[in-house]
């Protein structure tokens, strides 16, 4: 699996020839050549910054794209999606949290979440996750500390924040450093992993450079 990170909450994450896409960022925030083909795509709340499935689209790849709570089988991919409120843009809206389980590998993309309270029906579902992405810039999704405590009480593998990058910026992501130990992590251009890699680790946090 290759995690390749671009800003907000678009990632591109690769398990051979599939291509997944969560959270196409669209707006004035994004860059305009941050575009690949994806196979499928994820959107976990209606705005452009989550929304913009277009740049899912190139060479030739048009995603079969997810929007709403759900369960959905694709291309060997089990999905589950579940609802929650949220504020976002000074509106109320909903956003989908996403398990994804691909050879024998657990996904949990939390996309903008602003409570930390979790649907119960959700968290039955999550034990054994082995990478979970968590926004942590504050404001319209969770805090920093918040989404600490929120990660380590799933007992994911390895965390992977985003959502910080103009909201609560550095500072952030150091206070969520602080709150897992470390006051600094370097940083990776994308992180390539196995499911052998992640099988006796604990909490790990791995910081993503925006590409």
């Amino acid at each position: 699996m290759i995690i390749t990170y671009y800003g907000l909450e678009f990632f591109k994450v690769q398990f051979g020839d599939l291509v997944i896409g969560f959270n196409p960022r669209g707006g004035k925030g994004a860059s305009k050549t941050t575009r690949f083909g994806a196979d499928i795509g994820f959107v976990t709340l209606p705005h452009e910054d989550f929304s913009s499935v277009e740049n899912l689209s190139h060479g030739g790849k048009n995603p079969f794209t997810i929007i709403n709570p759900g369960e959905y089988e694709t291309k060997g991919v089990f999905i589950r999606g579940f609802g929650t409120k949220t504020n976002y843009d000074k509106e109320e809206t909903h956003n989908t949290v996403y398990i994804l389980t691909l050879e024998d590998m657990k996904i949990c993309f939390l996309g903008a979440l602003g409570n930390a309270t979790l649907p119960p029906e959700a968290k039955e579902h999550m034990e054994g996750i082995h990478v979970l992405f968590i926004p942590i810039g504050g404001g319209d999704v969770l805090e920093a500390p918040e989404a600490y405590k929120l990660a380590i009480s799933l007992d994911a593998k390895i965390i992977i924040p985003m959502h910080y990058e103009g909201a609560g910026g550095e500072g952030a992501l150091k206070t969520f450093l602080k709150e897992g130990g470390s006051e600094k992590i370097e940083a990776l251009d994308k992180l390539t992993i196995k499911k052998k890699d992640v099988e006796g680790k604990e909490g790990e946090i791995v910081v993503l450079s925006p590409q």
